[in-house]
This record gives C-alpha cells, structure tokens and sequence, in this order.
C-alpha cells in the first residue's frame, strides 16, 4: 500500500479531494498538524468544507493523524521511502521506481514543504512547462500517487 503525507495542509478542500483520491488508490492518508482548517476526531464532524470535498467517501479513507512533524518521523519504520514532492526539486517524479510501502510526501499550499524537511528525505518534481509556478495540491497527489500506482501494475481491473 502507498502513503500520502500532507504537511501542514492550509485547505480543506484540498485535504478532502486527496481522501477522496487516496479512498480511490486504496492509499493511506497521513496528516501532520497544524492544519489549517478543524479536525474533531473524524473528518465529518470538523470542518464543513472538508467533509464536502470527501463526499460521502470518508468511511474508506484509512487515515492517520500526526501531532507533530517530528512524531511522523520517529514513527517511520527503518527503511521507510519517503518522497518529497517540490517545485525546488530537480529529479522528475517519474525517475522514482515506487514500491509499496512509499511515502509521497507533499506540503501545504501556500508555501510548500520547507527546506530543513527537503533536506531529510529525496525530492522530486512535476515538471511543468508552462508558466505557472506550482500545481494545485490535490493535482499534485494525483499525478505523483496515480504513477506509483502505474508503475506498479495496479490497474483497479477484478
């Protein structure tokens, strides 16, 4: 099974796309406080936007809660693979051979994942050769999970 990490997400609607997106790839869904939206023991009694963009699909999110960045990371396992996915990063995501069990880590909108947490793990791009500078979070997730999943013969067929 693949892992998504949201760093400090700002949005809720995004968070609930990336349920709804990690619902769908039978992906786990790891958040790391603070956010920028409630959160009161499950997604449908917090925020009223995060519910919404999860739809009614928030029964088959397996997600996991992180007091702190610091408590995801003592909680890896060894060897754990986690991918940092930045527009500061150079190797294109699609350079990554993914294997289950990945962490595909991604920050929050408005200012991305911050240096001192690139510098802890490898960092991958999406390139983009049009003038914008970044992607919206919830198309990021998608493209970088969508991928691994490729990659790794998942096809979603019986």
């Amino acid at each position: 099974m693949l892992r998504v990490v949201l760093y400090q997400p700002d949005i809720p609607q995004n968070t609930g796309n990336v349920a709804r997106t990690c619902a769908s790839a039978g992906a786990e869904l790891h958040l790391v406080r603070p956010f920028g939206f409630r959160w009161f023991g499950a997604a449908a009694a917090g925020d009223p936007r995060l519910k919404r963009a999860g739809l009614d699909y928030w029964p088959h999110v397996r997600h996991v809660l992180h007091d702190s960045w610091e408590k995801f990371v003592e909680g890896l396992e060894p060897g754990a693979r986690v991918w940092a996915f930045s527009s500061k990063a150079q190797q294109p995501y699609t350079a990554v051979a993914y294997q289950p069990g990945d962490y595909l880590l991604f920050g929050p909108e408005t200012r991305g994942l911050p240096d001192d947490v690139l510098r802890q793990f490898p960092a991958v791009t999406i390139p983009m050769p049009g003038p914008v500078r970044s992607l919206n979070l919830s198309v990021a997730v998608g493209i970088g999970l969508f991928e691994a999943l490729r990659q790794l013969g998942v096809s979603g067929e019986g």
